[in-house]
């Protein structure tokens, strides 16, 4: 599902107070990161991520990588972290506008 503009500002604001709960270091993308990106996904639906000097990809492409193998969409990369949105498939919690 490709968000529009209106979409992403609803989720960019909500995302404003969150702290990141997934972090990226020096690994990078590992089949672990993406086990705990779905877990996170699939219980807050909105999810912001940090991605670490040390690790080996910038955060754009990190971002990126994480929400192609999750299956979530990257709303916002602002300096090191990122926003990443995946509504619940049976009860979605969020209702975007």
């Amino acid at each position: 599902m490709e968000l529009k503009g209106k979409q992403k500002r609803f989720l960019r604001a909500m995302g404003v107070t969150m702290d990141p709960i997934l972090t990226i270091g020096k690994d990078g993308v590992s089949e672990n990161t993406i086990v705990q990106a779905d877990g996170a996904l699939l219980a807050r639906e909105l999810i912001k991520g940090r991605v670490l000097p040390t690790a080996p990809a910038g955060v754009a492409e990190t971002a990126s990588e994480i929400a192609e193998r999750s299956g979530a969409d990257l709303v916002q990369v602002v300096g090191r972290n990122f926003l990443l949105y995946r509504p619940h498939p049976e009860n979605p919690v969020i209702q975007l506008p």
